[in-house]
């Protein structure tokens, strides 16, 4: 009997891939932005619209990403499409960016959003001790990083379960709203244009919170090689999943407003729990327990793809050599996830992360751009490219000159933050020149110790090549 070669499997299907995809999106995103949304537009009819827009923003860009992941048809998402279009040194800020904060900065959050969800049900009227706190996120970083190691395949499943649970929770949302406006309650949408804001600078702040709900859209492409069909599981993931959830999030903020109203939606901290006490009755306990279940899901998919964004990284050179080690047993980046979660560990350890978070939100939104406008670029550049989906031209387009313009005014109204992300992504500059281009033959030596000692630890090899 031939071994099995040391490759990750393809064992995801459509299901598995809309679940990829909804488990990332319907994470925290749509019970907390909604009240941000609000206050940045300053009415229920101008929140509803940025909702709609940023449903239809997604989705362009979203389509964009199916020519991308069908054309080069390689795991690691934006990272792979930067790289093959723009060079390797902005791949590399990418990944610089990503793995120093963007990916451990979301896990730390979404674990400590989840251990408050825990804690907050059980213990109603006690204050949270941030030790408590931290420790359980802690743990559930550990616990989420053993089983995405352990078996992929069983990852994927109870990742089905989580999607399943949160599309209940929200449908449980949408019922409840058109239940309570069958009764003829509709007086929050009968002026609801009034105090619509003027200021592009608070409809571009909507906006950003809005895309924040949404996005997660682009994360299956992070898994393209773990895909069965990929040509044709990947598109049609995408394509069943944005119209889903563009409709369920308009659905859910209407029943929000209807039940809620305005003024509810501006005093809550916790808009599913309080929407749950109004108006579902006894279903109001199980409330907590679902949006901890959606944030656990949201969770789990975002340790699962980001670390095959580090193990591609790492297999083209720009990341060390160790994180493109695959374990023999498992077949799973066992490297890459255990580096992600020591990252993340260290995230939980500031008080707070917001600021962390503000600094980066527009060095992220212009990797996305620069992602997206592959599309255009590689038309003009690779002509000649294999494209098993080529989408209408005016779709990268309009993603990508809206996004621009989105991203001007953060730059006027809020210098101190993008420069502070410019100057986080220009650092990654000399780590390049030194470790990636020119790395010292001492530190190759070093690494090549290390890896060696890491193997033995994980029991890890190289990727097998397709002949």
């Amino acid at each position: 009997m031939a071994e099995e070669k040391v490759q990750m499997r393809k064992q995801l299907g459509l299901l598995e891939g809309v679940a990829i995809i909804l488990g990332i999106i319907f994470g925290s995103g749509i019970f907390i932005s909604p009240k941000e949304v609000l206050e940045k537009t300053g009415s229920v009819w101008g929140a509803l619209t940025v909702w709609a827009a940023c449903g239809v923003l997604a989705t362009l860009g979203a389509m964009s990403y199916a020519e991308l992941g069908t054309a080069l048809a390689q795991s690691g998402g934006d990272y792979h499409y930067i790289n093959e279009a723009f060079g390797p040194l902005p791949a590399f800020l990418y990944l610089w960016d990503a793995n120093i904060v963007f990916v451990p900065s979301t896990n730390a959050i979404m674990s400590v959003t989840f251990a408050n969800n825990l804690l907050e049900p059980i213990f109603p009227n006690c204050p949270i001790d941030p030790l408590c706190q931290k420790l359980i996120a802690a743990v559930t970083i550990c616990l989420l990083t053993f089983i995405n190691a352990y078996d992929v395949k069983f990852t994927t499943r109870i990742q089905n379960v989580f999607m399943f649970t949160k599309i209940a929770a929200l449908f449980i949302i949408i019922l409840g709203g058109i239940a309570w406006m069958c009764q003829g309650r509709l007086e929050h949408f009968e002026d609801g244009w009034a105090g619509t804001k003027t200021s592009v600078s608070d409809w571009s702040v909507a906006f950003y919170s809005g895309i924040f709900s949404y996005s997660g859209w682009n994360y299956l492409n992070f898994m393209t090689e773990e895909l069965r069909d990929p040509f044709v599981n990947l598109p049609r993931a995408i394509y069943i999943s944005l119209p889903l959830v563009t409709g369920i999030y308009l659905l859910a903020n209407i029943s929000y407003f209807a039940v809620l109203g305005p003024v509810g939606v501006r005093a809550t901290e916790a808009i599913a729990v309080d929407f749950a006490v109004v108006a579902l009755g006894w279903l109001k306990w199980a409330m907590p327990t679902l949006v901890a279940i959606a944030i656990l899901g949201g969770l789990s998919v975002h340790i699962m793809t980001s670390s095959r964004m580090c193990f591609a990284g790492a297999r083209n050179g720009h990341m060390p050599e160790l994180l493109a080690h695959i374990n023999v047993k498992c077949m799973s980046p066992m490297p890459s996830l255990v580096f992600l979660m020591l990252i993340s560990l260290i995230m939980l350890i500031p008080s707070n992360l917001t600021s962390l978070i503000t600094y980066c939100t527009v060095v992220e939104s212009f990797f996305t751009l620069l992602s997206c406008s592959a599309v255009l670029w590689l038309r003009y550049k690779k002509p000649e490219l294999v494209r098993p989906i080529k989408v209408s031209l005016w779709m990268p387009i309009i993603f990508v000159a809206v996004l621009l313009v989105l991203m001007i005014v953060p730059v006027v109204s809020e210098p101190v933050a993008v420069i502070a992300g410019a100057l986080i992504t220009l650092a990654g500059v000399p780590v390049y020149l030194v470790l990636v281009r020119g790395q010292p033959k001492y530190l190759a030596n070093v690494s090549v110790k290390f890896t060696h000692g890491c193997q033995k630890l994980f029991l890890t090899a190289v990727e097998d090549k397709d002949e």
